[in-house]
């Protein structure tokens, strides 16, 4: 038996549920297809530029969770051994948040269920039929629907079909959620960023006192066994200098070995269309462009494309295909911003410059 509906959103994460919500908010009621198994994400770190868009979505009040925390200070060694301080004063939108992401994405998840019609599992199978899509799941059963908006992250599992799919570097993440064992010393609320020879560091104190520790490098340039093994991980700490520091101040243990994820720069080219029929789709967050982690701009973004596609379904849906052109053309744009701004960013830093990492994205 084939079902039958107009819109269905693909995939799990921020940009799914986000999408749903859009969605719902302007009267549609997506079909929400979303995997068992959620992928990890990689930071927790808000930009100050979301809060508007969860304002839009209605969801603004998430953020008072206590289980998020206000981000006001960065510190920074990035282009000088010194650590630089830089405060949320200095950001017109205010201050971000260091966001506990699980807590955030249940959140959303819950709140994207009121509005869309959940269904657990994956694409299998996805192809043009009349004017819209048939789309095949796991379990053999079948969707016809109007239009497809993937959100299906980095797998971009129908951008990558329809389109091409440009990458351009395979940066990882090593990361890991470290326990204070001093509990009579008060960690600093903050955010630390250190650049090193074979990449750079993030850690952010987060509301509940443990601390997320992030290296991002390229796999060719991590320790052996690093995910594998603690002692591993504890000497690739050790070459750093504020990072080591503050683990040791304030007592967080180095227990565990971290897990590795890719965050590397990827995005679809294009990231929306329509078959030769009128059968439209759209890719959001990271399906249509997923960032170098060191912009934020991860969860931003997802918000951004999810409120901007559901603003063109109603059109999309009444054969007015349009405003992809506009869609895709602001993706571009975004993409094209990010990759200056990188260059720019990773010039910044000379120290390292012989270093294979720091050599691989030079100006």
């Amino acid at each position: 038996m084939t079902n039958t509906t107009e819109v269905v959103v693909a995939g799990g994460g921020i940009a799914a549920a986000a999408s749903c919500i859009a969605l719902g908010r302007i009267g549609l009621r997506p079909l929400w297809i979303r995997p068992a198994q959620q992928h990890a994400h990689v930071g927790d770190s808000l930009a100050p530029a979301a809060r508007p868009l969860l304002r839009e979505l209605g969801m603004e009040h998430l953020l008072e969770n206590p289980a998020h925390r206000p981000s006001n200070t960065t510190f920074s060694s990035w282009g000088t051994p010194a650590l630089v301080e830089r405060h949320a004063m200095v950001h017109l939108e205010g201050h971000g948040h260091v966001v506990d992401r699980q807590t955030l994405q249940r959140a959303l998840d819950e709140a994207a269920q009121n509005f869309a019609c959940l269904r657990t599992g994956s694409l299998s199978f996805v192809h043009a039929y009349k004017q819209g899509w048939r789309i095949q799941l796991e379990d053999e059963s079948q969707v016809d629907a109007r239009l497809i908006i993937d959100a299906t992250g980095r797998q971009a599992k129908l951008a990558r079909r329809l389109g091409n799919y440009r990458r351009l570097d395979n940066q990882v993440a090593a990361v890991a959620t470290l326990t204070q064992q001093d509990e009579t010393v008060t960690p600093t609320p903050a955010t630390v960023i250190e650049a090193v020879e074979d990449g750079w560091w993030y850690a952010a104190l987060r509301s509940d006192c443990n601390l997320t520790l992030i290296y991002f490098s390229d796999p060719d340039l991590l320790p052996a066994g690093l995910s594998r093994t603690v002692s591993a991980w504890e000497e690739l700490i050790a070459k750093s200098t504020y990072i080591a520091r503050w683990l040791d101040d304030a007592g967080f243990a180095v227990d565990t070995p971290p897990r590795l994820v890719t965050a590397g720069t990827t995005w679809a080219e294009p990231p929306c269309g329509a078959t030769s029929g009128g059968a439209p789709w759209a890719a959001v967050g990271d399906a249509a462009a997923a960032f170098d982690p060191l912009s934020s701009h991860g969860m931003t973004s997802a918000l951004w494309c999810a409120l901007r596609v559901a603003r063109l379904a109603p059109d999309l849906l009444a054969g007015n295909l349009s405003g992809l052109g506009d869609y895709a053309a602001a993706v571009h744009r975004g993409v094209d911003n990010f990759l200056s701004e990188r260059a720019a960013l990773y010039s910044r830093e000379q120290r390292f410059a012989r270093s294979l990492y720091w050599r691989r994205r030079a100006a």
